[in-house]
């Protein structure tokens, strides 16, 4: 055993700690892209289809290995599609590290605090003025795609531009506004409708906020033509905030963190009333809320209350 145990040790050199290092944050690496996407459960699959190729290895069942070498190769173009945003975000980063842009780049505390603000000052004046819109916010899951179906602006964020982009008979007031960061992305853009059975009185506001938010981590927040309620929708749950505090609050929260609950915790933490309140309800189970709630609290959207809506 020890003389094992003396080669062992001998052949652990410098070399072979820097190889281990750089594997290992590889791989830290390639999680942290694809961890709160669409992505994991892919990779949970590939990783079961190689379990199942080395088993089939071990038991030499000729048939399967040659079934699974035969697919390995369009599985690796189809990887490549299916991974294309997830690969996109890593090569972004590796040119931001490439051109030092990361050591002069605003805190992240700062850019989401900015994100917030001015989202939640933007739809407490178009809910004051009567006006629909609908703005998600990216978070891991890249929204390329999608934006790419509106107008690409790249433009600087502002409560300004976005009351503007939202103005009645323009030609961008049809269509969500994608948020990246502290820049507005693009406007106009086309979402896919939720396939969850809601009330007819829901708009196509709410269904196409729900509907993107079940595809990805992203979050919208809704601000209803009819009503001028303002809403938040993250993880195909719906969510109504009366103020504009409490709004911002909770963007945040949600943005600084990638699980919801967490995120409204953090937001509670900050010493709101309200927000230590906000409760988060899926449309699919649970009831409508009593309307017994006291009028500053933060109440779980009633798919039966909503008024319907325009895009």
């Amino acid at each position: 055993m020890l003389p094992f145990v003396e080669s062992l040790i001998r052949q652990v050199t410098p070399t072979t700690l820097l190889d281990i290092a750089i594997t290992s944050l590889f791989i830290y690496g390639l999680f942290s892209l694809i961890r709160g996407t669409r992505a994991v459960t892919l990779v949970i699959g590939v990783s079961i289809l190689l379990g199942i190729y080395a088993l089939a290895q071990f038991l030499e069942l000729r048939l399967v290995t040659q079934i699974l070498q035969a697919g390995a190769v369009a599985g690796l173009v189809a990887l490549v599609v299916v991974f294309q945003p997830e690969l996109r975000r890593a090569l972004e980063r590796i040119g931001r590290m490439g051109t030092f842009g990361w050591l002069v780049v605003p805190s992240a505390q700062r850019r989401i605090g900015h994100t917030a603000a001015e989202v939640a000052r933007a739809s407490a004046a178009l809910s004051r003025e009567g006006h629909g819109a609908l703005i998600v916010l990216e978070r891991e899951t890249g929204l390329q795609e999608i934006a790419e179906t509106g107008v690409m602006l790249h433009a600087d964020l502002s409560a300004e531009l976005l009351r503007t982009l939202f103005a009645p008979r323009t030609p961008l007031h049809d269509g969500a506004v994608i948020l990246r960061g502290d820049a507005i992305l693009a406007a106009g853009a086309l979402l896919p409708l939720t396939e969850m059975h809601l009330s007819e009185r829901f708009g196509t506001r709410h269904r196409a906020a729900l509907g993107i938010t079940e595809q990805t981590d992203a979050v919208a927040v809704v601000v209803s033509e009819e009503s001028g309620q303002m809403s938040v929708v993250e993880r195909a749950r719906i969510v109504r905030v009366p103020t504009e505090t409490q709004l911002e609050r909770a963007l945040i929260g949600l943005l600084e963190a990638p699980d919801v609950r967490i995120g409204l915790e953090r937001s509670a933490a900050s010493g709101s009333r309200a927000v230590a309140r906000f409760r988060l309800a899926r449309l699919r189970t649970d009831p409508p809320e009593p309307a017994t709630s006291p009028p500053d609290a933060v109440a779980p959207e009633d798919p039966g209350a909503a008024p319907a809506e325009p895009r």
